[in-house]
């Protein structure tokens, strides 16, 4: 008899999304235990101290295997400006329902390792205009004296006034910003190396966001990877300038996009940029427009009292960021991270330009003959994304995954409800689109579409 392969589909219905929720919750329970792993690596002689947190069955023999007989393992990253507790709402779904073990990274820096509990104090920009900073080290801590505060306006349409820690060229902290994209890589690969190893796991990655491109830099990278389960996450960083380029405001169903100048990203490798409450607002107002029209403008007071105060909530998470060279293709930037790096350990005029071509590859798909392929790659956009629109898909995405030699397997699903934090609750989908996904990932990981 001939098995079938799963296959997804272009559209899942509202009606659908609600019967995968009932279903998937219906299921019954599987136990499991959490942990965290705390480790240390080197890269380009620095130390790095990487945390994740690790979700698994208390039973493994109720792992699922995927169609090549392999245990799956998810790795899933965050979102740039968070922690590994963003993801928590899929993975304790996935592992609690579909029995997955699911490893969540927290991106180097970012986990708040003086307090066991990992809450960030106070908010991000201090009273008396020091900012928050990353602890890429258990103990060592940058200090305002090794950066200068800058007030960025020059994409005002998008972001507001943004808030950059300037790193002063010398200090640490400006070494350590200019090789942190080594770290990422080699943490990342050491975190599936130490808890999803390649004698018995399938590892599937997923990037929520600007995470994205950071998954699928390590889909090469890491050896037993199998798929990328990129639902409401962004392409490599090459594809991702180009999808920012197309409409820099983003874009919103049943609405064009904003017309204005399409411009490359120009952030500085020594720029940390310091989050506020205006970045959940360029996120609520497409989403409002999305779902309640131009009306919802006759709420603003309202619509600003839920952003701040959902802030507030979430001012224990790190709220900063520095990985734009990376998820938008800022070549100069990584180039002059790489050649800082560089001189800093006295490599030669060979090793530099190495470097600098190690760094520029974390944008794009690695090519040669000796090269791992890129895996099958599983794409979901939800209803009212501000960042992924069928339009961009279409006329961005698509075709220039479609250009990648060899080309790589690729669908593409739309979920007709939900936002792009896909686990969100909206209406009658109590967890936003994410059982329907997971349920999905679930599907075509056993039934075969990974592997046919």
């Amino acid at each position: 008899m001939t098995q079938t392969v799963w296959m997804p589909r272009e559209f899942v219905e509202r009606p659908d999304m609600v019967a995968a929720t009932d279903a998937l919750l219906g299921r019954e329970d599987v136990p499991f235990s959490e942990r965290e792993d705390v480790f240390t690596v080197e890269a380009l002689g620095l130390q790095w101290d990487i945390g994740v947190r690790v979700f698994e069955p208390t039973r493994p023999e109720q792992i699922p295997v995927d169609a090549d007989g392999k245990k799956v393992g998810g790795l899933f990253l965050h979102g740039g400006e968070d922690d590994w507790r963003q993801l928590v709402p899929l993975a304790e779904l996935l592992v609690g329902k579909l029995g997955w073990k699911v490893v969540l990274p927290t991106f180097p820096g970012r986990l708040y390792l003086p307090d066991a509990s990992r809450d960030w104090p106070g908010d991000t920009i201090h009273p008396d205009g020091t900012v928050r900073t990353p602890i890429w080290q258990d103990g060592e801590f940058v200090s305002p004296d090794d950066y200068d505060i800058i007030k960025d306006q020059k994409q005002r349409l998008r972001d507001g006034t943004r808030t950059l820690a300037r790193a002063k060229p010398g200090t640490r902290f400006y070494h350590r910003m200019a090789a942190w994209p080594a770290a990422m890589e080699v943490g990342m690969i050491e975190a599936a190396r130490r808890h999803l190893p390649e004698s018995e796991y399938a590892v599937y990655v997923h990037g929520h966001s600007t995470g994205g491109p950071i998954v699928s830099m390590l889909s090469q990278r890491i050896p037993n990877c199998s798929g990328n389960l990129a639902a409401e996450a962004s392409p490599f960083g090459y594809i991702n300038a180009a999808k920012f380029a197309w409409a820099p405001t983003g874009k919103v169903q049943g609405y064009d996009r904003t017309a204005a100048p399409a411009k490359e990203r120009y952030d500085l490798f020594n720029d940390l940029y310091i989050r506020t409450w205006r970045d959940h607002a360029r996120y609520r107002g497409p989403e409002a427009l999305a779902k309640e029209g131009p009306s919802a403008l006759m709420r603003l007071p309202w619509l600003m009292e839920e952003i701040l105060d959902e802030w507030a909530e979430q001012t224990v998470r790190p709220r900063f960021k520095c990985e734009y060279l990376i998820t938008h293709n800022i070549r100069t930037s990584l180039v002059a991270a790489a050649e800082v790096s560089a001189e800093r350990l006295g490599l030669d005029a060979a090793g530099t330009q190495a470097l600098v071509d190690r760094f520029v590859g974390y944008t794009e798909p690695l090519s040669g003959p000796d090269v791992k392929p890129l895996p099958p790659t599983l794409t979901g956009i939800s209803g009212a994304s501000r960042d992924h629109s069928p339009e961009v898909y279409a006329e961005v995405i698509v075709p220039m995954f479609e250009a990648i030699e060899p080309r790589p397997k690729y669908a593409l699903t739309r979920y007709l409800g939900g936002t792009h934090k896909m686990w969100g609750e909206d209406g009658d989908l109590p967890l936003g689109i994410a059982p329907a996904v997971i349920t999905d990932w679930h599907d075509a990981i056993v039934g075969g579409w990974f592997s046919a």
